[in-house]
């Protein structure tokens, strides 16, 4: 048996689970529109373990969105996950954010193309298969009519995640199809998680860092008139 804390902040969705063996008992997230990861992660871990009526101890493993995505998102997803590994003595896990973004839709057919906004008409993607095989590896790219050009003449191409909305009046295809309102969660980590537990598939607590993809460059404030 497993209970693992799930912990998702890569993008604007702040997001928190408990599973035991790859299934939630427990699950906490906002969307809001705003990175308020840094007021609402800690509140969430604590009620859901409130819930579920265990403390940190009973948990075997703490697993994190390891990127791309957020650069101050994933440093606090990051920092809490490593700090409660090394209070508890509890291995890390971390979960690529693009293929936990994939398992939240399921096809028959084509591929899954999960996309993170990385600001103007650039995107973090991957492209997964109907059985979430990572057929492209995951790489950051200026969208324009030409992309995901030869998955398209094959088959169909579900694209998700908050960089998939501002792609729509640019990928034009009859094989497009645009999944809204997914985001990375918490809920999606569960089985990858506890997956990867079984295989002991952990990380180095004290040097892991996140998968920023891109170099972290700071935005100047505008002047004040």
């Amino acid at each position: 048996m497993a209970i693992i804390l799930n912990i998702e902040t890569a993008t604007k969705n702040c997001s928190v689970s408990l599973a035991k063996n790859g299934e939630t008992l427990a699950i906490r997230e906002l969307n809001d529109g705003n990175y308020s990861h840094a007021e609402k992660l800690h509140p969430f871990i604590q009620e859901i373990l409130k819930e579920v009526n265990i403390t940190t101890n009973a948990i075997d493993a703490v697993a994190v969105s390891k990127g791309p995505g957020s650069y101050t998102g994933l440093r606090i997803g990051v920092s809490t996950a490593k700090g409660m590994c090394f209070a508890i003595d509890k291995p890390l896990i971390s979960i690529e954010t693009l293929a936990s973004l994939a398992h939240s839709i399921s096809i028959e057919e084509g591929v899954i193309v999960p996309m993170l906004d990385a600001r103007r008409m650039e995107v973090y993607s991957a492209v997964y298969n109907k059985s979430y095989e990572k057929v492209r590896e995951i790489k950051a790219e200026i969208i324009d009519e030409n992309s995901f050009k030869d998955e398209l003449s094959k088959g169909k191409v579900y694209f998700l995640g908050d960089g998939a909305a501002k792609c729509k009046d640019v990928i034009v295809n009859d094989n497009a199809i645009f999944i809204d309102d997914e985001f990375p969660s918490a809920k999606q980590m569960a089985l990858l998680s506890y997956n990867k537990y079984k295989k002991n598939d952990i990380e180095d607590v004290a040097y892991f860092e996140p998968f920023y993809l891109k170099d972290f460059v700071a935005i100047p404030e505008k002047k004040k008139v």
